[in-house]
């Protein structure tokens, strides 16, 4: 199994999306504060309500993939995630660097950790070490499960995208602390 950046999930109305962008930077206001990140810059009359939240995500691409990614999470056994660089590029959205901050969110869309990253180091899928297998900590914590669980998961969200999996495909292997959980 893998873990993906953009956290696709069920379709929402706009007052669902209204609700979890709330959840959000309830989450936020809280885990700030908790993980001593709430200094503002010191502008006077700058609060929270002016500053924006990191972006929001979930593991996987489904509900149960997310919490069982969570979980793992949680326990401490998972501190690193791998997503393919093409995702990041199809969602327009910037690789993910050193000292980011992310909400990391559950199967249900509910903000749950507050995460530095650590390390970035893109590499050819072919490449991605052991110890980054193992910290992702999944199945067998093995490379040969690693590679196995992932190029499914990646051949799976390729299909219809006009790209193909191969052992070459540049993948973002990142590392990350937990700062706060909820």
């Amino acid at each position: 199994m893998s873990d993906a950046t953009s956290g696709s999930g069920p379709e929402t109305t706009g007052l669902e999306d209204t609700d979890q962008a709330e959840k959000i930077l309830r989450f936020w206001e809280t885990a700030r504060v908790r993980a001593n990140r709430n200094a503002i810059g010191g502008a006077i009359a700058e609060t929270t309500l002016t500053t924006v939240a990191p972006q929001a995500w979930s593991f996987g691409d489904s509900p149960e993939l997310a919490d069982e990614l969570l979980r793992l999470v949680l326990d401490g056994t998972k501190t690193a995630t791998a997503e393919l660089v093409v995702e990041f590029e199809n969602a327009g959205e910037p690789l993910p660097a050193k000292g980011d901050l992310s909400i990391v969110l559950d199967g249900a869309g509910d903000p749950r950790l507050l995460i530095r990253t650590t390390r970035v180091d893109v590499v050819p899928f072919e490449q991605v070490t052991e110890e980054h297998a193992y910290l992702e900590g999944e199945d067998d914590r093995t490379l040969a499960s690693w590679r196995e669980g992932h190029e499914r998961y990646w051949r799976r969200q390729l299909a219809g995208s006009g790209r193909e999996f191969d052992p070459t495909i540049p993948v973002v292997c990142e590392r990350f602390r937990v700062l706060y959980g909820a």
